[in-house]
């Protein structure tokens, strides 16, 4: 596991188009998934443990943010040869047992991140309604262990402020996590 941190936000970025099957067994695009006041694309993965730190109020926060027309998405890219938690198999496992109120994605050839420059699990990359870059940051102070109860849901809080302003915070903290796991 090489921990990994995101680059800083690069505002007003446009979102990229994509075409990628879901653990629903339906072909989902970025026009599918997109919010009227926003949408958020997550890299995630089934094995990461900062991802899994964190899936329980990951799946509470996206469903306040769907009540503020945010859309969410996540999108799994690690090569599941070397990684076999990280098969569709189990994502679909995953998906169903976390209850996942958003399409869980599998990037099979990892174009997706790469266009994304998604660097780690969990990335965040939070748009406004016109699919421009406001967020991408941490979902809280996470690590690899969950948060105290009471903490500041840096994720929630910037995409609650794109719903009503369209604009994230200036300042955000990079999120951290494993590193994509490339195919060689």
């Amino acid at each position: 596991m090489a921990l990994t941190e995101t680059p800083v936000c690069n505002f007003n970025e446009k979102a990229i188009d994509f075409t990628l099957l879901g653990t629903d067994d339906k072909e989902w695009s970025l026009a599918d998934c997109a919010g009227d006041n926003g949408t958020l694309v997550m890299f995630i993965c089934n094995h990461c443990p900062y991802v899994k730190a964190i899936q329980s109020e990951l799946v509470e926060d996206v469903l306040k943010l769907m009540d503020v027309g945010i859309n969410s998405l996540a999108i799994m890219s690690n090569d599941p040869q070397d990684y076999p938690e990280d098969s569709f198999e189990n994502m679909k496992k995953i998906s169903s047992d976390y209850h996942f109120p958003f399409p869980y994605l599998f990037d099979e050839t990892q174009e997706v991140a790469k266009a994304y420059d998604a660097v780690c699990t969990p990335d965040f990359f939070g748009y406004n309604k016109f699919l421009k870059l406001q967020y991408r940051g941490r979902f809280d102070t996470s690590g690899m262990r969950p948060a105290k109860k009471n903490t500041k849901h840096d994720l929630l809080e910037a995409m609650l402020q794109v719903a009503k302003t369209s604009k994230g915070p200036r300042e955000q903290i990079p999120s951290i996590g494993c590193s994509i796991k490339w195919k060689i």
